[in-house]
Parts: structure tokens; sequence; C-alpha cells
């Protein structure tokens, strides 16, 4: 336990380190590294067995639907998401972004929310989600920016 903690430790030092580097990386490759590290610290969980990220090795990227998250190890691979962690899952990605990326002002008790590029950016209206899919990138950035303040400040 207290290694997968310090294993998230470092990799968030690693990854809050890097945000600034990221536009120096004309692949893009670095910036979808950095982008699945920090969802990664913030999920937090599998959406399977509950367990922290990190505990069983390396998370596995997935497919729900739309959306893109993380499992904890390759036997969840062939399980069914439980509701209550994926419920909590969603508000932790919620609470780290805390701010709607277009109009920059905190989220609504019940934000609305859109996905793009697989992944799940709270909105405080509709019509902010329109905006977030004609530019993903921007906003996706964006959401990356509060993510890394959130997580640093923990």
């Amino acid at each position: 336990m207290k290694t997968a903690r310090m294993f998230l430790g470092v990799a968030l030092m690693a990854v809050v380190g890097q945000q600034a580097m990221a536009h120096d990386d004309s692949s893009g490759a670095h910036d979808h590294a950095n982008r699945d590290q920090l969802r990664i610290a913030v999920q937090q969980i599998c959406p399977v067995s509950g367990q922290r990220l990190g505990e069983h090795g390396a998370p596995i990227k997935v497919k729900v639907g739309e959306e893109t998250v993380f499992l904890c190890c390759q036997g969840c691979l062939q399980k069914k998401i439980n509701p209550q962690h994926w419920a909590t899952i969603h508000a932790n990605m919620a609470r780290a972004q805390r701010i709607c990326p277009v109009m920059k002002r905190p989220l609504p008790k019940n934000p609305k929310w859109t996905i793009a590029e697989g992944q799940v950016v709270y909105t405080c209206c509709p019509p902010c989600g329109k905006k977030i899919l004609a530019k993903p990138d921007t906003y996706l950035h964006k959401v990356d920016e509060l993510y890394a303040a959130s997580l640093e400040s923990r």
C-alpha cells in the first residue's frame, strides 16, 4: 500500500514537473502520456475492483462506451464495472476539475458533462459542452492543468 502511494506520488511529481515541457514535444506522444498519468492519479480507483490504481502493476487503459478509463489489472478486463466505484471515479474527476474549462467558474452541484477524445469534461451548462467538442485539444489541456493543480494541492 505504501509502495503504491509512493509510486503514485512520484508519478504525480513527474507529471506536474513535465507539464511545462510538454509544449516542446512535437510528437504529441509526451502530452498523451502526461494526460494518462494525470487521469490515473485523479481516477484513483479501479471501476471493477475498487482497488487503488497502481497496487497491481501498471494500470490498463480501456474504453467503456465512449469513455477511456483505467483498470487495476488484467483480471478486471473480464469482469463487470461496479456502479458504486464508477460513481466514485466520476466524483473524483469532477472534484479534481472543479472549474468549467470554458467559463472558468466553479462547477455547479450537478454539473453537465461531455466526452471529448474519451475523457469526461464537466461543464456549467450544455453550450459549454458544444464549445469543448469544437476545440477538444484546447479544453483538454485546460482540464489537464486543473487536474495537475488539484493533485498538487493534496
